[in-house]
């Protein structure tokens, strides 16, 4: 979180009011479209009530960054790209605390407020600390703009190891069922994901980024916001969502990469 305010400024914030339609559109669907995959999964798949919380959970997080990597390799827009992950992040703040607490909530009891007060924590406060840096001591932070996506990636790998690590024979034990879970919520986020913007009428360029932001989490909050649970098997979910959305997005890059953008809706 820190990382990504090291790249936003105030004009980033400038740019979301004169496109608010677009990133509107691509915001509701990454809060819309993935809680509600998240809680049909969790409720037809029969996981273990943590398991299930864990899959709503991180369904209900917003974009994650990776997904502008894979947003520039699919020749999708990369600036609406940042502006929906940047949206979607500040309004986390209160949506993933809430809607993890209303769907979540059928599976196990959810402190909404313990949760909220962490992601104040993890998302708010970094945020907001590197946005100031970025924009006050520009001249300070420009050397670690360079190594800061680096190393968030370098956390997120070590945040989510740990997790199946920790969880490994709970993993196992859940076998292809909890796979199948996590993987399919993700398969089905991106395909919503694309033919939502396809429905209101956009080009390719923001089908494909809606789509990749749709479909990708930012499995590392997921993680951490699971140490508010009480039983840390909630965390799996997430650990295991990042490794599947990287390869779907990555998959879709490669083949995207190849195909020509034609700007035929609006």
């Amino acid at each position: 979180m820190l990382g990504m305010g090291l790249t936003l400024s105030f004009e980033d914030f400038r740019n979301v009011l004169r496109q608010p339609r677009a990133i509107g559109i691509g915001v509701l669907a990454q809060f819309l479209i993935m809680p509600t995959i998240g809680y049909w999964i969790a409720k037809t798949f029969g996981l273990s009530p943590s398991l299930s919380a864990g899959l709503v959970l991180v369904s209900c997080c917003p974009g994650g960054t990776a997904s502008n990597v894979i947003a520039f390799l699919a020749k999708a827009n990369v600036a609406l790209s940042v502006l929906m992950t940047m949206c979607s992040t500040g309004l986390a703040i209160v949506l993933t605390p809430l809607m993890t607490g209303w769907l979540a909530g059928e599976f196990v009891e959810v402190d909404v407020l313990k949760l909220l007060m962490t992601t104040v924590l993890v998302v708010l406060l970094p945020v907001v600390v590197g946005l100031l840096l970025n924009q006050f001591a520009s001249q300070w932070v420009r050397p670690l703009r360079s190594v800061s996506p680096l190393v968030s990636v370098i956390f997120i790998v070590l945040i989510v190891g740990f997790v199946i690590s920790v969880n490994r024979q709970k993993i196992l034990e859940s076998g292809w069922l909890l796979l199948g879970a996590v993987w399919l919520m993700h398969l089905t986020g991106f395909t919503c994901g694309y033919f939502f913007a396809w429905l209101m009428g956009y080009s390719e360029d923001f089908r494909r980024t809606v789509c990749i932001e749709v479909g990708m989490q930012n499995s590392g909050l997921g993680a951490t916001l699971a140490k508010s649970f009480p039983d840390p098997i909630v965390a799996v979910p997430s650990a295991l969502s990042a490794l599947a959305h990287c390869l779907i997005g990555s998959f879709l890059a490669a083949i995207w990469s190849r195909t020509a953008v034609t700007n035929d809706g609006q």
